[in-house]
């Protein structure tokens, strides 16, 4: 299955961050209505696709010198909220397309975001796993691997991921990764996805790679995308000189998880809200829900947990432009530790989320809204799938790690 990408020529007049927020409202009853659509294909629709290009969506976090927006995360993250909020499983497929321009205009050199970002047409999956394995050729790498869970990739021009030499033993390679983009000439995606309990329309095909080749310039060697060390600057910030680009890789993508729950949560509240609108009381006196004081205290508990997990998600977004912004200023350097506490954060943000769904409205909203294929059944499935998420699963190793980096004891045990 393979899908066709097009050219993205730069709008005349940029929009600003409120007018793609209030656009992506404006487009929340085309992503309910194809929610069902877009589970059974895998991924949204090529017209939604169109219009996300359109709108510049694309574009929110590519370097203005290349056509981009060059907006800010708090933007993208609110974009994640209002576009879950209509489809969980879109939103979660647009988002690691579009989030991975941050990493490429940070870490690689003028040379390959010349030729990455130049024609204006990029979106990008992107993978820490390191499931490829790289071998020198000429003034290039060969790349050879299947690589999984690629969200996003359907849409994708670029793939971002990880490798491991293939010159060397395989636990001396593990701690020489390479940091490597290729062009969608140089792999595969294969039809693989679809039968997960949630995020089934999510994009999250699997890549192959079969003597796949880039150029050196598309390397970049012991780059761990998940621990980057910006003490010393990055490519991006001498590029483009904006401190959006001098930021760690692993905060945003878990601020993103936060964002795209947070938006599941309003999701699901929205459909319990139309539950209480349209339908009864289960039991005598049988009266609208929504005239229900039980109901009312229900709903008001989720709208409750769910503005604080927003809140929470947004502060780990500003955290983070602030850091850069004291980075690039010459300032305490953004740190591992800075990294794992917006981390340890927004994380919380999704056991929130998680906590307002599970405890207030899947237990009070009523079987018939969990029937397949309903709107409520299919949001809880999505949250379900992102409660267990690989890096939801971190919750409790990274406590650890923040407090043996915050009481100066590193080394003192696994991270």
């Amino acid at each position: 299955m393979t899908t066709t990408a097009t050219a993205a020529a730069p709008a005349a007049a940029d929009p600003t961050p409120e007018q793609l927020v209030r656009t992506v409202i404006d487009l929340r009853p085309r992503l309910v209505a194809a929610q069902a659509e877009t589970e059974e294909r895998s991924f949204y629709s090529p017209e939604l696709h169109e219009a996300f290009r359109a709108a510049g969506l694309y574009r929110v976090l590519q370097p203005r010198r290349y056509g981009g927006l060059e907006l800010d995360l708090v933007t993208f993250a609110r974009l994640q909220i209002e576009m879950a909020r209509g489809c969980v499983s879109t939103a979660w497929c647009w988002a690691l397309a579009t989030s991975h321009a941050l990493q490429v205009a940070s870490y690689f050199p003028q040379a390959a975001q010349e030729q990455i970002f130049g024609s204006g047409d990029f979106r990008c999956a992107s993978v820490a796993a390191p499931d490829a394995r790289a071998e020198r050729a000429g003034d290039g790498w060969r790349l050879e691997g299947t690589v999984r869970y690629c969200s996003g990739i359907p849409y994708s021009t670029h793939f971002l991921g990880q490798a491991l030499p293939a010159h060397l033993p395989r636990a001396e390679a593990a701690e020489h990764v390479l940091l490597y983009v290729a062009p969608r000439s140089e792999w595969t995606m294969l039809d693989d996805w679809g039968d997960t309990l949630g995020l089934r329309g999510s994009g999250s095909q699997s890549i192959r790679f079969d003597d796949g080749w880039i150029p050196a310039e598309f390397v970049v060697e012991d780059l761990n995308m998940v621990a980057v060390d910006v003490s010393d600057g990055t490519p991006g910030l001498a590029l483009h000189g904006n401190p959006l680009y001098v930021g760690r890789a692993l905060a945003p993508f878990t601020i993103s998880l936060g964002a795209l729950a947070v938006g599941a949560g309003y999701n699901a509240l929205d459909e319990f809200e139309h539950q209480m609108r349209t339908r009864k009381t289960p039991a005598p006196p049988m009266v609208p829900r929504i005239a229900d004081p039980d109901y009312q205290r229900w709903y008001g508990t989720a709208l409750g947990k769910l503005a604080t997990a927003e809140a929470l998600v947004i502060r780990c977004a500003e955290e983070h432009m602030e850091l850069c912004a004291r980075t690039a200023a010459g300032g305490p350097p953004y740190s591992e530790e800075d990294e794992k506490r917006i981390g340890v954060v927004a994380r919380e943000a999704v056991v929130q989320v998680w906590a307002a769904v599970d405890e207030h409205l899947l237990r009070n909203v009523g079987s018939s809204a969990l029937k397949a294929g309903q709107r409520f059944e299919r949001v809880w499935r999505d949250l379900t799938t992102i409660a267990g998420h690989r890096n939801t699963g971190f919750r409790e190793t990274t406590f650890r790690r923040l407090a043996q980096l915050h009481l100066g004891l590193v080394g003192g045990g696994a991270a």
